[in-house]
This record gives structure tokens, C-alpha cells and sequence, in this order.
């Protein structure tokens, strides 16, 4: 599929459910090409016969001004291990992504422009701003953060809502690994105040839904988040895609190519 145009786009993780979206916003995007789709699995759905598919990582990057990565951690980990070898920008959205394999995304971004964020909703990077500010002047409320996701999702918490609660936790010079609680059950006495909680709901075909809550006496703030489509963490991938290439090697968050840091 060639639009004759200077940004072409790969996509790495082609058939899965965001790949999907992805193929269709970016068929419908003037401003870039889909130079080549990366797929190691048969494809589910239609795909137009002139774009590029391939399961060599060789051709997606000679082929790519720009690869969007949405699959498995072990999926990105193969991917940051091979732009060592051939530095290219990425866009990064896979969650669940361990110790190791953070610090293998932070070593590729000395040598390329990486984009990584476990939630590409343009409403989440603002949310995350909300709930600094909010955890930052309301220093006496508890604060509680539950999500919402379909059956088939692997990983609990949401990295999204794990970044929701790094930002309250840093607006308070917290340590979140330290503050969490994943779940309570039986005789846990009171709620300390300095503690976030985490907490996961399943079921259904939930896209994605956060809340972070802010509970005082007399009074509470509930910031909510809600994807009722696929369509938003495609398009906010592609707009980060536009604007990473032009960027310098170093890690970025989907709020920097928003403007939204400092």
C-alpha cells in the first residue's frame, strides 16, 4: 500500500486485537503509509493484499521510518534486543513488562528515540497530570485506584493503573512499591494513610476503565477513565509515532509528545 508518503509506519504484533485497530487508523491517516505489518501468527481478519507482511525483523526496519510495538513482553524484549543491532524510534505499549526488560527498554533508548507507555490513550496521559496534582494538594486523603478490563486481559494490575498510582505516589515523595496494596481480606486493621490501593476487576469485553479516587472525611474526588474502543490507544500510537521520529535518542512517555512534563 503505497500513499507516496515520507513517514512509513511498521507494525510489530500485526494480529492481535490493537494491531488490528492500528491497520485500520492508519489506512485512514493521510499523513503516513504502513510500510510493512511483522506477523509470526495467521491473521484473523482482512488484510489488504498490497501491504507488506513479513516475519523477519530484517525487513520490517529496512522498511520502516518508525515501528509501534503493541504484543507480549518476550514479543518486545526480542524487538529492543534487535534495534540494539539496528537503532530505529519505537513506540512501545506492551504491559506487564518485568525488572529486566525495563532496563533493556532504558538501555535502547541511548542509542534510538523510544516511546514507551502502558497506556496510549491521549485522555490517560492527562488523567495521570490530574492525579498528580490532585495527590499533590490533597495531601490528607486516602487514595484508591480500581480498574476495569475484559476476561482475556493476562497481566493484574493494568500498567496503566500501576502508572496511575506511581504518579500519586510520587506527588508525595512516596516510594509506590513500598505504599501498594493489591487486595484485602479478613482482619487487616485500619487503613494506614500513607498506602495506594490497587485494585482489579475482570469480566466481560471491559476495554478499559480507571478510577482513582480521593477520599477524605465529608468529601471525595473520583477521577474516572473509560476506553469504549480499541481506537484510542491506536491513535494515540500513531500521533506518537508522528511526532518520536524527530525527537533525540532518550525515553519518552506519551505525556511528552503531549507537552504535559514539567
Amino acid at each position: 500500500m503505497n500513499k507516496n508518503l515520507s513517514l512509513n509506519v511498521g507494525i510489530y504484533g500485526s494480529t492481535g486485537r490493537v494491531g488490528r485497530v492500528l491497520i485500520e487508523n492508519l489506512q485512514n491517516d493521510k499523513e503516513v503509509n504502513i510500510s510493512c505489518l511483522y506477523a509470526i501468527d495467521e491473521f484473523k481478519f482482512t488484510v489488504p493484499e498490497d501491504i507488506k507482511k513479513t516475519d523477519s525483523l530484517e525487513t520490517l526496519f529496512d522498511l520502516s521510518d518508525v515501528v509501534i510495538d503493541f504484543t507480549a513482553p518476550s514479543g518486545t524484549e526480542a524487538l529492543l534486543r534487535y534495534a540494539l543491532t539496528k537503532p530505529k524510534p519505537l513506540i512501545v505499549g506492551t504491559t506487564g513488562l518485568n525488572s529486566e526488560q525495563l532496563a533493556l527498554l532504558k538501555q535502547a533508548a541511548q542509542s534510538m528515540p523510544i516511546l514507551y507507555s502502558t497506556n496510549m490513550s491521549l485522555g490517560i496521559a492527562v488523567l495521570n497530570k490530574l492525579v498528580e496534582l490532585a495527590s499533590e494538594k490533597l495531601r490528607d486523603f486516602d487514595i484508591e485506584i480500581v480498574e476495569q478490563h475484559h476476561r482475556f486481559k493476562k497481566d493484574a494490575p493494568s500498567g496503566t493503573a500501576l502508572t496511575l498510582g506511581e504518579h500519586a505516589a510520587k506527588a508525595r515523595e512516596l516510594e509506590f512499591s513500598k505504599v501498594r496494596v493489591s487486595g484485602r481480606d479478613g482482619i487487616i486493621g485500619q487503613r494506614d494513610k500513607d498506602e495506594i490501593a490497587v485494585m482489579s476487576l475482570r469480566g466481560g469485553d471491559i476495554v478499559g476503565r480507571h478510577t482513582v479516587g480521593f477520599y477524605n472525611d465529608g468529601e471525595f474526588i473520583e477521577l474516572h477513565h473509560t476506553a469504549t474502543s480499541r481506537d484510542t490507544f491506536a491513535k494515540g500510537a500513531i500521533h506518537a509515532a508522528k511526532w518520536i521520529v524527530n525527537q533525540p535518542n532518550k525515553q519518552y512517555a506519551i505525556s511528552d509528545c503531549l507537552g504535559l512534563q514539567g
